[in-house]
């Protein structure tokens, strides 16, 4: 009787907190729970995505400064590198993981998806000429919800409440840094044709979550050298022949000298390092919250540009910047799952977190006191009834 009525509490509290995480998340944790190393190395991990892109925007900015319009010539230089480090590395594998043999029976995908990657960063840019950046950083973030709607259907991904709650805030957060943009008069870019620049943005958003999508699903299900690879071959094939059609007239028209080249340089080793670094944190949380992360890219920017082109500042960036943050720490506390476990390899799918490790202690723990009952009813050395239980 000792045994079964100390049983059954632990038991009832096992269950509630299990059936609590379930609808509620981890709300009852702590803030050392929450706040764990693994949650501030993504944290950081994401902010040094949004850097890199921060950098490709200010090198871009003063390429545009020196009437250079080349997009597709920047973006063959970068795909160019990643076939020559990462490419090259599968043509020296052997067997299955071999370039030969992964081109002979999946080359149709990967031509799709670095595809969909070159149009992607060509109509973003190209919608610039069209539209005001406004537009742009508001419609941009369109992405995040495609990509969630296409996680749920291709990659099973289940979300839970806080996770929309999440992404509302960082939309808030998006909203601030356009109203602190309006308010310092940096509205700018063109308005000759505003509805085609909105719909290549929207365009460009959703070929950028199918190719997000794409990225997610290789690099947890296969490799990250694999994915890299693929995309610098077919990614400069593409862009070659689309700069070829494109851009001859504008690379013709550059003046080079040492600043150019140096502008080119920076613009290419950020893109090589934003490509090369993105599938490391996509593989630790998700292609959404990483993402989510990217929305203080802009902000990065902004700060860069009150030093060096004198942008206005407001203290509204700032208020952007804490609730974005804030939206992208909520993302990841509770963790997504996919209803297909077979899909993948073990915990594919599972963003890292506090509550991750929280559910796997509740398992080790129930285990544990599993195997104790099991080893107490099987002889005399149960200590809470001395060996009543086996003598019964």
């Amino acid at each position: 009787m000792d045994c079964d009525a100390g049983e059954v509490p632990s038991k009832c509290r096992r269950t509630l907190r299990r059936w609590r995480g379930f609808f509620c998340g981890p709300q009852n944790l702590s803030l050392k729970d929450v706040f764990t190393w693994q949650l501030f190395k993504t944290i950081l991990m994401g902010q040094a995505l949004s850097m890199l892109i921060c950098g490709t925007a200010v090198t871009c900015q003063y390429l545009s400064e020196a009437g250079v319009a080349t997009p597709m010539l920047q973006s063959f230089l970068n795909y160019v590198l990643l076939l020559l480090t990462y490419t090259l590395a599968l043509a020296f594998r052997k067997g299955e993981n071999n370039i030969f043999q992964i081109l002979k029976k999946k080359w149709c995908k990967y031509l799709l998806m670095a595809l969909t990657d070159v149009e992607a960063n060509y109509t973003v840019v190209k919608a610039y000429q069209y539209t005001t950046l406004t537009s742009i950083q508001l419609l941009d973030c369109f992405v995040i919800p495609v990509l969630m709607v296409l996680s749920w259907i291709f990659l099973k991904t289940r979300y839970k409440p806080l996770h929309f709650i999440a992404v509302v805030v960082c939309m808030l957060g998006v909203g601030a840094m356009v109203g602190a943009d309006l308010l310092a008069g940096r509205d700018q870019g063109s308005s000759s044709n505003v509805l085609l620049g909105d719909g290549l943005v929207l365009v460009s958003a959703a070929l950028y979550a199918v190719s997000n999508l794409c990225q997610e699903y290789t690099v947890k299900n296969l490799t990250r050298v694999e994915f890299l690879g693929m995309m610098g071959f077919f990614g400069t094939l593409i862009s070659g022949v689309q700069m070829a059609i494109l851009e001859p007239k504008n690379i013709t028209a550059i003046i080079w000298d040492w600043r150019i080249c140096l502008l080119f340089v920076a613009y290419t080793l950020c893109m090589y390092g934003l490509y090369s670094f993105m599938p490391v944190v996509v593989k630790m949380t998700s292609a959404t919250a990483v993402n989510l992360s990217l929305l203080t890219a802009d902000l990065f920017s902004l700060f860069c540009g009150i030093f060096l082109f004198h942008f206005n500042f407001s203290g509204m960036y700032i208020v952007s910047f804490v609730v974005i943050t804030l939206g992208f720490i909520m993302f990841n506390i509770v963790p997504t799952h996919t209803t297909d476990q077979s899909y993948g390899n073990d915990g594919a799918y599972h963003l890292a977190s506090s509550a991750d490790i929280q559910q796997n202690e509740d398992v080790i723990i129930e285990d544990l006191l599993q195997k104790d009952r099991v080893e107490n009813q099987g002889g005399t050395g149960c200590k809470p009834c001395n060996g009543l239980c086996a003598s019964k």
